[in-house]
């Protein structure tokens, strides 16, 4: 059974993973040399395949290195949090189930610890004692790490997936405070906290009166190049015994707007499509489909969006620079010039546009398409000079 190139929805495999040298160089640097990280980008970019390919070529490289991933978006509490992190910990620094008992025995012991194991012999974590108590003491999971650590005389490095969930539990900013508290005295614990919500991770990070600030280095993670794409492509196609031009593969990687999500899924869709070459014909009803089967989804979005949005949305697409001039707010009836900014603001804050190139953008470049092309009605226009000029 010939293997399916382009992975898209899960984390990327090594045959699947592009470029991201520099990124990576400098992650390995940060975690080997202990400097906490905190790393962001928007959904579907790739940072958590980025990070997975860091850890693993580190834990494959460094045999003193123990990788903890935690991901915090289910999360709703403290509680919840702490058994997370414990169970994350103690995983990542044992290497049989036997060991996790012991540890957890051991260095867990005042919190009374109860090990659970599912059928494929994972093991879960919860605690005899009442959340109380945890609460009194909650340096006994927070020092958990680097407890563990000196004791084992290894380096822990503990990915926090999503830490933005932090702000929906009951009083964020004091838990904020004890994370700090405790994580800043680690000696033998790197942390990297990452996330898509840029907005509420910046205001964590770089505020001055929020605990987190200066907690590490801040890396904003950007789109691949399209000059990186194109190689891939081709190669991918290539090892599947199909073939597609230079001009193809840049053509794939602009209709995504070089989003790392979609232009694995266009370039997957485009090889399904594809006998034995790939051309330009072929990418366009693939991306035709792609939107297609998204329509509902975009329907539903639009549904939440007041008339000042969708005005705004508009004269953006419509390449309005003086959103707050008095013809454009006129012509796409958006009110004040202060309403323009808290609509603006509303439509950051909800990851639909991003500011972070200095102009506003869309995140989701088939949104955009769609909006363009089918919600707003207008002729799609099919000759590529005009969708590179727009993106």
């Amino acid at each position: 059974m010939r293997s399916v190139p382009f992975t898209y929805g899960r984390v990327t495999a090594s045959d699947d993973f592009t470029n991201r040298i520099e990124e990576i160089a400098l992650l390995k640097r940060n975690f080997l040399a202990g400097v906490n990280t905190i790393l962001i980008s928007p959904r579907r970019w790739g940072k958590t395949s980025l990070l997975r390919r860091v850890t693993d070529e580190l834990s494959r490289t460094e045999k003193n290195i123990r990788i903890c991933h935690i991901d915090i978006f289910d999360l709703r509490n403290e509680h919840q949090f702490y058994v997370a992190l414990a169970n994350g910990v103690l995983q990542a620094a044992s290497s049989r189930w036997e060991e996790f008992v012991k540890d957890a025995k051991q260095f867990l012991a005042a919190l009374v610890p109860t090990i659970t194991f599912s059928p494929d012999m994972q093991t879960g974590l919860s605690f005899g004692v009442g959340w109380e108590e945890i609460e009194r003491n909650p340096e006994e999971i927070l020092d958990l790490a680097e407890r563990v650590a000196e004791r084992k005389k290894i380096r822990l490095i503990v990915c926090i997936d999503e830490f933005q969930s932090l702000a929906s539990f009951a009083d964020p900013l004091a838990f904020q405070k004890k994370l700090r508290s405790r994580w800043q005295n680690h000696q033998h614990v790197t942390y990297c906290l990452y996330g898509s919500k840029r907005h509420m991770l910046l205001e964590v990070f770089t505020n001055s009166s929020m605990p987190f600030y200066k907690f590490g280095e801040l890396i904003y993670l950007k789109k691949i190049e399209t000059e990186e794409w194109i190689p891939f492509i081709r190669r991918r196609f290539n090892d599947t015994g199909k073939e597609i031009s230079a001009e193809d593969a840049r053509l794939i990687a602009q209709l995504a707007d070089n989003h790392s999500y979609y232009v694995q899924q266009l370039a997957q869709q485009s090889w399904f499509r594809t006998g034995r070459k790939c051309n330009r014909e072929i990418i366009l009803s693939a991306r035709e489909d792609i939107v297609g089967q998204l329509g509902l989804l975009f329907a539903n979005i639009t549904e939440r969006f007041s008339a000042s949005q969708m005005g705004l949305l508009r004269a953006i697409l419509a390449g309005e620079k003086q959103l707050s001039a008095q013809q454009t707010l006129q012509q796409y009836r958006l009110g004040t010039s202060a309403n323009v900014v808290r609509v603006k603001r509303g439509l950051i804050e909800s990851e639909v546009l991003d500011d972070s190139s200095g102009e506003l953008t869309f995140l989701d470049p088939m949104f955009r398409y769609w909006l363009e092309s089918i919600f707003f009605q207008k002729n799609a226009n099919n000759d590529f000079k005009t969708d590179k000029a727009e993106n």
